[in-house]
């Protein structure tokens, strides 16, 4: 199967997460199961006019495009013409691009979250218009419009993150090639369930400080950040937890506070990412699924239950008290 993968309006840091793909690389991965780059802008030695010629070819149908692939947001501007960004020596802009191929690829896949709702680029008044390429934030429309479909029937696939897993695109791009995804496969915002159906909650080493509500007060301790370190790991979707980033680790594991980088608009969250915003005292960002009433009064109860080892360990940097060795009676 043949992929396109254009470079839209971003820092290019998803193509940088893919290389990162490791035990078996990406290009090893992707030749393993039959799919091959037409052309990568980073990636691929075809440059000038060799690149012209793949693009005509592809227009024209001569050139069969299995999956389309879009990394960076799409810029409309100005007045919905899209000439902020062009194809540099195509005279067309990139949203004319886009707008011209996604009807003919068998499976459109926007990576990243710039890609999918707009992400960074569409930040600070979004003076450029950008928007994802069937998102515009939390709104369906973006550069292909809510209703668009592919060949086979899917709208757009978001792979969203910023930036996304190397292994998220690399399952999406393999249950496409094995023609595994289809519509039941993707959430309300159409992202593969095989990660959105998880919470970066889950597996969080800081879990047990979570269930004490036993909090980190400044960055690099140990203790929960949800309560004053703006993580909001508990209403993100994401197995970045479970099956870990470059060998294992995630935000959470370095010490650094969940953003939701998998959501529209996360990245105007009208607060610091590293401040919890609160009313009276109490965290705005609860967990999604739980009752205001209810999380308070667990979190009262937690709170008068924690262990010392737990309330100590949580304002350190390290492990002050280790774990009680219990002795066995006879």
């Amino acid at each position: 199967m043949n992929i396109l993968w254009l470079q839209s309006a971003g820092c290019g840091g998803c193509t940088m997460s893919l290389l990162c793909a490791e035990s078996p690389g990406v290009f090893d991965i992707l030749g393993d199961a039959g799919l091959r780059f037409l052309w990568h802008p980073a990636l691929s030695t075809e440059t000038g006019g060799e690149v012209r010629r793949l693009l005509a070819e592809v227009e024209a149908g001569r050139t069969a495009l299995d999956i389309l692939c879009v990394e960076g947001s799409i810029l409309t501007g100005p007045r919905g013409t899209g000439r902020f960004q062009m194809l540099s020596g195509t005279g067309r802009s990139m949203l004319d691009w886009v707008q011209s191929l996604a009807p003919l690829a068998k499976h459109v896949v926007a990576v990243g979250t710039c890609a999918t709702y707009g992400g960074v680029t569409s930040a600070g008044g979004n003076p450029a218009d950008a928007v994802g390429l069937q998102y515009d934030g939390s709104r369906p429309g973006g550069a292909l419009g809510a209703g668009f479909r592919s060949r086979s029937g899917l709208p757009v696939v978001n792979v969203a993150g910023c930036p996304t897993h190397p292994d998220w695109v690399t399952e999406t791009l393999l249950l496409i090639a094995a023609g595994a995804l289809g519509a039941g496969d993707l959430d309300s915002l159409g992202r593969p369930l095989f990660y959105a159906e998880n919470l970066v909650h889950h597996a969080c080493p800081k879990n047990e400080f979570y269930e004490f509500k036993a909090s980190a007060e400044k960055p690099g301790q140990l203790g929960c950040m949800m309560e004053h370190l703006g993580c909001v790991g508990t209403q993100a979707v994401g197995d970045c937890n479970i099956r870990g980033w470059n060998g294992g680790s995630s935000c959470t594991r370095a010490g650094y506070a969940c953003i939701n980088c998998t959501a529209p608009e996360f990245e105007e969250p009208n607060h610091p990412f590293s401040e919890t915003p609160k009313i009276a005292g109490i965290p705005v960002g609860l967990p999604s699924d739980m009752p205001k009433a209810w999380f308070m009064a667990l979190a009262s109860l937690s709170k008068a239950a924690t262990p010392r080892r737990l309330s100590e360990n949580a304002t350190s940097d390290r492990t002050r008290i280790t774990p009680t060795i219990r002795e066995r009676k006879p």
